[in-house]
């Protein structure tokens, strides 16, 4: 068994690097995609979803929880009850946003007394942060001057001191929100998607032009070992463009790496394992070349914009959040930031790792019984 899958191998990585052009395409492209997309341009964002930790639990507390409640740029998913439970919405990316106003806060608006109020921001996502500080410093500065005039027309006539709110915005995980931080790690994501499709797609609709495929189909080997054969060359590939956007990430942009790279590794496998299913399925529905690279562009486009690379998913309609969920993008999209950005370990990407391989084991499945059809 062995000895034929390494002979399928063997040949696929034959048929892929004596190309000069495809040669380009694997070392050179990823790298050029890589420094465009790392200055791309943010997009505006809505619907940011928010946590209140509210420690004063008082009128006036709330009264300032209720101008962020009532906005239409944040929805609120979550009252937590201490800095833990608001630190496990941020780490699982449940929340954008943390907003907590300690204890005193309403005896110190009634003292005179800047009232403190913390704006603890997701920095991992830049752009999302830029725009959440903005929104929040609006509403506060709003609310201030309201609480100040009705002070102001209520003891008319009299010296008391007017109490103010004092909102410090802080970002976690990317303190000066460079939008760079954000998109490059998505960039590794995209392009092992894209590279991946590419290669797989054509792989056995090359041998069907060439006319090989009905050789392939007397010899003993079993349509599992051909895929499987098919596969490894350009998983190899995949884990080369992971490490090249990889080092250019960290050397050239300064993109941190504070989690495990070998959970990145894994992440990658999983990934790859529904990419490269995904593509073996097209290759073998597909006659030609021209066919297979079309419907690939087809699938990855959708991909793209579906898995919230560009778009947030909160802001796309009810029907293509639901379809987003079979996106295998949407998923790796959390995995390689969170370990890119924030660090967070196995215990909280479970979920995204466990969807990665239903959708790689479904796929592959497809894609074998696929080519066993076409025998």
């Amino acid at each position: 068994m062995w000895e034929r899958i390494y002979t399928v191998l063997r040949k696929e990585f034959r048929s892929v690097l004596r190309d000069p052009r495809m040669r380009m395409v694997i070392l050179v492209l990823p790298v050029i995609q890589t420094l465009i997309f790392g200055y791309a341009v943010s997009l505006d964002v809505r619907h940011v979803h928010l946590g209140i930790l509210d420690r004063d639990q008082t009128p006036a507390s709330r009264a300032l929880a209720a101008r962020f409640t009532g906005s239409s740029y944040f929805d609120v998913v979550a009252f937590p009850r201490d800095e833990a439970g608001a630190r496990r919405l941020i780490d699982a990316s449940d929340a954008a946003a943390i907003l907590q106003i300690d204890a005193g806060y309403e005896g110190d608006l009634k003292g005179g007394r800047p009232a403190a109020a913390q704006l603890i921001v997701d920095g991992s996502d830049s752009n999302t942060a830029r725009f959440v500080v903005n929104y929040a410093s609006v509403i506060a500065a709003t609310y201030d001057n309201e609480l100040v005039l009705d002070r102001v027309l209520r003891r008319a006539g009299q010296t008391l001191p007017v109490g103010s709110v004092d909102l410090q915005p802080r970002a976690w995980f990317n303190a000066d929100l460079e939008s760079r931080n954000y998109y490059v790690p998505g960039v590794i994501a995209n392009l092992v998607m894209l590279v991946s499709l590419m290669l797989t797609s054509m792989s056995i609709v090359r041998e069907k032009e060439a006319g090989t495929i009905e050789q392939i189909m007397v010899t003993p080997i079993r349509p599992v070992e051909f895929i499987l054969g098919k596969c490894a060359p350009f998983a190899v590939i995949g884990f080369l463009n992971v490490g090249m956007v990889a080092l250019v990430g960290l050397y050239w942009f300064d993109i941190p790496l504070r989690g495990s790279f070998a959970l990145l590794s894994l992440g990658t496998a999983f990934f790859l394992l529904s990419t490269l299913g995904i593509g073996l399925f097209i290759s073998t529905v597909s006659e030609t070349q021209q066919q297979a690279m079309m419907t690939t562009f087809f699938f990855f486009f959708p991909a793209m914009l579906f898995s919230g690379f560009i778009f947030p998913i909160a802001n796309m309609p009810a029907v293509i959040q639901w379809l987003s969920l079979g996106d295998p993008l949407r998923y790796f999209l959390i995995i390689i930031r969170g370990i890119f950005l924030k660090g967070i370990g196995l215990e909280l990407l479970w979920p995204q790792f466990t969807a990665l391989l239903v959708i790689g084991l479904i796929v592959l499945t497809f894609a074998v019984k696929r080519f066993h059809k076409t025998l």
